[in-house]
């Protein structure tokens, strides 16, 4: 049975694997990305990746759930922070708009990659991209089935579609403020967005 201390280390060294494969991949693509570079970029042996992970196939796919796992967990801990502090569902909606910012700020070069994955469909981890993805997803469409119930937002809101709509805005508003306007701060682009959210872009609110 593997101590603690050894399992926090095997945990160091795999996180130190996600931020090599992830930069790596996001600057040359997975094909040309090689597991000797991921290794050397990490500062570790190649069969230490090798014990990590069985290919490097296994670590990308990894590498995906983690990161949306950390994305779900974010999303989650804002809702849940919203609910405490006895805001509407509107504003947990709006927390989890900053929170998705906040992430992609910090993990920039992950959400380039997840976002290019989700438009390939030849992959091997096809099925667990979609899988993490719907977790992500839910917990919007938790928030917004709590909205309906409630009587805060109107019964023929489609959820599912309104939930997918509302994490695509943020991954692609953040990917275009990455990439297009990164003079711009966080606070002014969560603004933006918040306007969007709370319909007061015709100016008639």
């Amino acid at each position: 049975m593997e101590s603690s201390s050894g399992s926090t280390r095997r945990e160091a060294t795999r996180q130190k694997l996600y931020e090599a494969a992830v930069t790596l991949i996001a600057e040359q693509g997975f094909s040309a990305t090689t597991v000797d570079e991921i290794a050397e970029r990490a500062g570790v042996a190649k069969g230490t990746v090798y014990y990590n992970f069985a290919s490097k196939s296994v670590l990308f796919e990894e590498l995906l759930r983690h990161g949306v796992g950390l994305l779900t967990a974010s999303l989650q801990e804002a809702a849940e922070r919203t609910a405490r502090e006895g805001g509407s569902k509107t504003d947990a909606l709006d927390a989890m708009i900053r929170a998705g910012l906040v992430f992609i700020d910090r993990y920039p070069a992950f959400t380039q990659l997840y976002v290019a994955e989700l438009w390939r469909t030849n992959r091997a981890w096809q099925s667990t991209l979609l899988v993490v993805r719907q977790q992500a997803v839910a917990v919007v469409e938790e928030v917004l089935r709590e909205g309906i119930a409630n009587g805060e937002f109107h019964e023929a809101i489609d959820v599912s579609l309104t939930a997918s709509a509302l994490v695509g805005m943020v991954l692609v508003a953040a990917l275009d403020w990455k990439a297009f306007q990164a003079e711009r701060s966080l606070d002014d682009v969560h603004s933006a967005l918040s306007r969007l959210l709370q319909g007061r872009v015709s100016g008639r609110g």
